[in-house]
């Protein structure tokens, strides 16, 4: 989870936690991911 002063701070917080899961040894062997992208298309629900 992340949390920002606004929305875009938000999701680029969440974009760098994802990248620096994705990028970090893994304590289990697994296939390795593909290189973490410059971009994160994530789908945004706004409830009011």
């Amino acid at each position: 989870m992340a949390q920002g002063r606004t929305i875009r701070e938000t999701i680029e917080i969440a974009a760098d936690i994802a990248k620096k899961l994705i990028e970090a040894p893994s304590r289990a062997t697994v296939k390795s991911h593909s290189p973490a992208r410059d971009t994160l298309d994530y789908p945004l629900i706004v409830a009011t």
